[in-house]
């Protein structure tokens, strides 16, 4: 299956052939936490390494509650079940799951015409409206008066509109980089029962501490229940705690409080109505923003907010208010959050994957792509025996470039936000504390140049997704004084595009008709341009 690849680090890290017929240096290894996050490194690590010989087990606490909300990927967990052998129609249903175009933001900007925008994943048939959409917006940037919102040039939008699925028929084979929305908790205990399968050994206990060696790296772990546990590697999965990395190892957190403000969420589910919708929804409200994710069973709602700027009451009461849930019957669950990462990623005989590593809220839905290209990524070196201090530096210094490229993203939502009701969205507006390569961005845009050539590897996110957000947030110099086009700017017509669209759209499922349908094999994909 072909895919688009947002992550870079993983790319800069070979150094020798792909498989090695020696055995690994490291020969067990402890995943301490469980979750998502554990369970799908835990699959990654048995696809490379058990083969080898390699003992994987993972110790999972009894004491610590999941979070069993609403959640979403990008198109990068297709990979990870592709890898597997998993199909769409074991897991989906398993997990409540949908498919997922994009996300639709709204309320964001208050600028007419920009009020609400989709950042869409990408498409084979994109390939003939992204020229264009690029050229309108440089255009705009000139001062032209040129369509430039991103929601006409890109088919995934078109079809998050109308509540269609990524899924075509069989006779238009062009595929929609599509991602997914799942219940975390189920998908957590369904990775479980499939990493059991594949060999990894499993064991419910709680962790309360580690051991260290004399040479400063972990020698054991201890358990509530008297265990002592060694390995020759250790895998951090404690999400926040960071029980081994951080204070057993004291790699310091680098925070992102200066970056992004917030620190607090409150879940709660609603019902949800019978045609599904195939996007995210990011609603801007007076403290943070809303998510509304759709699964098959339900809405899954949450309010990411800052506490500097409001209270958990006042963000639960603001939140059943924006979904019409005052029945105090419905159970919100209040979550706090540690939003940075760590300064070294790997360090000593210890790896921190997922929220021990690094979390950068949930506004793009990039967590599960990090933790799964660390763990692919390490899998690989393991296997090949690279564990050298070269790697080790290359691999920390990748995955923080990611990471941070990824704040960089997710600050720009906030940083171009037009709304003047709150103190909280002026404050984001205004504030300053950005990265340099943020600030090169951003005034090339404002001078009306191209982004395209300083978004490198530094950059997570590709060059559409720069133009859609940019653009969808109406960031355009002098709005209120634009002139006419000249020939050769107003060279493309947005009616033809609509066109375009207009006869793709009908060879695409409806959502609930896919949902129904996914035990359909899957077809080779193809560049064939015929769509009449």
């Amino acid at each position: 299956m072909t895919t688009v690849n947002i992550f870079n680090f993983s790319s800069t890290l070979s150094t020798g052939s792909r498989t090695s017929s020696a055995p690994p240096a490291v020969r067990r290894i402890l995943i301490v936490g469980g979750g998502t996050a554990g369970w799908m490194t835990a699959l990654n690590f048995a696809r490379n390494l058990i083969p080898k010989g390699v003992e994987i087990t993972l110790l999972e606490s009894p004491a610590v509650p999941t979070i069993g909300v609403g959640e979403g990927s990008t198109p990068l967990l297709r990979e990870f079940f592709d890898r597997l052998g998993i199909e769409e129609s074991e897991w989906m249903p398993a997990c409540h799951a949908t498919y997922k175009c994009g996300i639709t933001f709204q309320g964001w900007s208050t600028k007419p015409g920009f009020e609400r925008y989709s950042h869409p994943f990408p498409s084979m048939v994109d390939i003939m409206t992204l020229t264009q959409f690029i050229h309108n917006a440089e255009a705009r940037l000139r001062g032209a008066n040129l369509y430039a919102h991103p929601d006409r040039f890109f088919l995934a939008s078109r079809l998050a509109a109308e509540r269609r699925a990524p899924k075509s028929h069989e006779s238009f084979p062009f595929d929609v980089f599509h991602a997914y929305h799942f219940d975390a908790t189920l998908l957590g205990q369904f990775l479980h029962k499939k990493a059991l399968e594949r060999g990894v050994r499993y064991k419910s206990c709680h962790v309360t501490h580690a051991t260290l060696a004399p040479d400063g790296t972990i020698a054991s772990v201890s358990t509530r229940e008297g265990e002592t546990l060694s390995a020759d590697l250790y895998v951090d999965c404690t999400g926040f705690a960071g029980l081994l990395l951080q204070k057993t190892l004291g790699v310091p957190f680098v925070s992102f409080a200066d970056n992004l403000f917030n620190d607090a969420a409150v879940a709660m589910p609603s019902p949800i109505e019978k045609h599904i919708p195939s996007e995210t929804v990011s609603t801007a409200l007076k403290h943070g923003w809303v998510w509304k994710i759709p699964l098959t069973d339900r809405y899954g709602n949450g309010y990411v907010y800052s506490t500097r700027f409001c209270t958990p009451d006042a963000a639960e009461t603001e939140l059943r208010r924006h979904l019409g849930l005052l029945d105090s019957t419905v159970e919100a669950r209040h979550i706090k959050m540690k939003v940075g990462r760590v300064a070294r990623p790997w360090h000593a005989n210890c790896l921190a994957i997922g929220l021990a590593q690094s979390f950068v809220e949930p506004l793009e839905a990039t967590a599960l792509t990090v933790v799964q290209y660390m763990a692919q990524t390490f899998a690989e070196l393991l296997e090949r025996g690279e564990l050298t201090e070269d790697v080790r530096a290359r691999f920390n210094a990748g995955t923080n470039v990611s990471v941070d490229g990824i704040r960089d993203y997710i600050v720009t939502h906030y940083k171009t936000n037009s709304r003047t009701d709150t103190e909280y969205w002026h404050t984001n507006a205004a504030n300053m504390n950005l990265s340099d390569n943020l600030r090169k961005l951003y005034s090339l845009w404002r001078s009306g140049k191209s982004i395209a050539p300083s978004i490198g590897v530094e950059q997570v996110f590709p060059v559409m997704s720069w133009y859609a957000i940019l653009c969808g947030m109406g960031v355009f110099p002098n709005p209120d004084s634009l002139r006419p086009p000249v020939a050769q700017e107003a060279r493309y017509n947005i009616a033809e595009i609509d066109e375009l669209f207009n006869r793709c759209v009908v060879n695409y499922l409806h959502h609930r008709e896919a949902l129904e349908h996914k035990s359909q094999s899957r077809r080779p994909l193809t560049l064939q341009l015929y769509f009449w």
